[in-house]
């Protein structure tokens, strides 16, 4: 298949699905189209665990967007989803940027359009803007500063007390930093399927099963979730928590894909995802696992998809990230 044909398929399904060769190596490959193209594999905690396996980082929202700020490479390979390759695009214009499937979107992005919420800031024109990273690059354009769930309560409290702000687009988010820093703020109605789904019931039955496994979950959960937990974090701040607290089991309510980093690091421990109020077992992000190793070989062969955008709308996308990051340099926070 010549790049003309690659591309009309890209167009078509958003992704490449030429057929690889069945006996290829696909981690040697990859690792060698990094050195041939001076490529970096970002990943985040959620990806697959063959991906988070070949990444050159794996972080949260907070150490992906910090990365991309640092990184020299000359094409960045984004495994995650929509609105993180864009934020990695804000930062490098003058870098390729890739993701291997162009509709690995975002509920809780998906839940703010940028229209709408313009009408909502304007019945609200005294109040600054903090958006949560996961949002479009035109949420992030009318938002005065970006925050992740790694430095939410930073960024809160180095906000005048007196100064009203709209916090978007995760309600529940929202919600647990209005409890934490005592504010008040005006929530977007948004919220992450994933993270929206976990069933109380079935979770008080783990419990019961597993007394002395302790449930942490992250604060994109609802508040009834929120208030069994023995602990509550960012994706890496779950994972830290791990490392050092002196339980052997754990309950986690977040996406599962954090889990084969739990293992890996503490290996002697048990980790339980915790159920969603389906059927299923474990809770997985549908938009995350779109991408898969055969996709990320791909697009680093062909080069596509590649995200582009138009360059007035990343200044001013630019600009609220800007001040996430140097809050957070401030604050000591780091991935």
């Amino acid at each position: 298949m010549n790049i003309v044909e690659a591309k009309e398929k890209i167009f078509e399904k958003g992704f490449l699905d030429i057929e690889t060769d069945v006996h290829l190596d696909l981690f040697a490959a990859i690792e060698n189209l990094k050195k041939k193209k001076n490529a970096i594999v970002l990943a985040h905690y959620y990806q697959e665990p063959d991906i988070q396996d070949v990444a050159d980082y794996i972080g949260d929202s907070l150490g992906l967007a910090q990365k991309a700020a640092q990184t020299d490479a000359d094409m960045i390979v984004f495994a995650g989803v929509h609105f993180m390759a864009e934020t990695a695009k804000i930062l490098n214009p003058s870098k390729k940027v890739l993701l291997p499937d162009l509709k690995a979107g975002c509920s809780l992005a998906d839940s703010a359009p940028a229209p709408l919420f313009k009408r909502f800031k304007e019945q609200h024109p005294d109040h600054l803007v903090i958006s949560y990273i996961n949002c479009s690059a035109e949420i992030k354009a009318l938002s005065d500063i970006i925050c992740t769930s790694s430095n939410a309560e930073k960024i809160i409290e180095s906000v005048p007390a007196e100064q009203p702000i709209i916090f978007a687009p995760d309600k529940n988010l929202g919600a647990y930093l209005n409890k934490k820093t005592g504010r008040n703020m005006v929530l977007w109605n948004g919220a992450c399927m994933v993270h929206e789904i976990f069933s109380l019931e079935k979770i008080t039955k783990l419990k019961i099963r597993h007394p002395k496994a302790k449930l942490i979950a992250h604060p994109e959960c609802e508040e009834a979730v929120l208030n069994k937990a023995d602990y509550i974090g960012s994706t890496t701040q779950l994972l830290k928590y791990t490392q050092t607290d002196t339980a052997q089991e754990y309950i986690v309510a977040t996406e599962t894909g954090i889990l084969h980093q739990m293992q890996q690091s503490t290996p002697h421990k048990t980790f339980i995802p915790a159920p969603p109020n389906n059927s299923c077992a474990c809770n997985d992000c549908p938009h995350m696992k779109l991408n898969t190793l055969e996709k990320l070989y791909l697009c680093m062969e062909y080069e596509l998809p590649e995200l582009t955008m138009k360059e007035d709308l990343r200044i001013a996308a630019k600009q609220p990230i800007d001040r996430m990051l140097a809050i957070s340099k401030a604050a000591g926070l780091i991935g």
